[in-house]
């Protein structure tokens, strides 16, 4: 079960200017309180407002919003979503990136073949045996399987209550002949 801050983590916009240190340098808003839930903060608003709070610091690669292992290990499940080494520190993607225009699924050359493995969400191409590329990835993946095991649970309480209520239906071949046809005899 995922915990209510990891939407707003995924939906806030990170990096803007902080309106409350518009003149100070490093002002960029890239922390999320994970107790407060509220819109990115900077570092300054850190050590005044959130000092005793669990803050996750959003770090940004290749454009894409990123955040340490180390840090989002602490207070969420991260398995199945792909960690990647970056300035030798592991890393998770915040949100889906887009798929480069020059890949293709399951490519093979005529001397090796290339194991593949892909997001379950997107369809992204992994590096590693992962499930997720990014963690709102798994967080729709995990809706997903949530919502379709709701519908399978109602499917089978359905089931069960209209099995009493409804005689057991035969098929053709289930019911028994009366016995040897008799034709009438061929007319002379």
């Amino acid at each position: 079960m995922e915990p209510k801050w990891l939407e707003a983590l995924l939906r806030t916009n990170y990096f803007n200017i902080c309106p409350r240190h518009c003149e100070t340098p490093r002002n960029e808003c890239n922390m999320f309180c994970l107790s407060c839930q509220n819109a990115a903060f900077c570092i300054y608003c850190r050590t005044s407002l959130h000092i005793d709070h669990p803050v996750l610091q959003i770090r940004r690669s290749s454009y894409h919003n990123v955040v340490r292992v180390s840090e989002i290990e602490k207070a969420l499940d991260i398995r199945g979503v792909q960690n990647y080494v970056i300035n030798s520190a592991r890393v998770l993607f915040l949100n889906e990136r887009p798929q480069p225009k020059n890949s293709s699924h399951g490519a093979t050359s005529s001397t090796t073949k290339i194991i593949s493995y892909f997001c379950e969400t997107c369809c992204r191409t992994l590096l590693d045996p992962a499930r997720f590329c990014s963690l709102g990835c798994k967080a729709e993946g995990m809706r997903k399987n949530k919502e379709e095991e709701e519908e399978r649970l109602r499917k089978e309480r359905q089931q069960e209550t209209h099995k009493g209520t409804h005689p057991p239906t035969h098929t053709s071949n289930s019911r028994r002949r009366k016995g040897t046809p008799h034709r009438a005899p061929f007319a002379s």
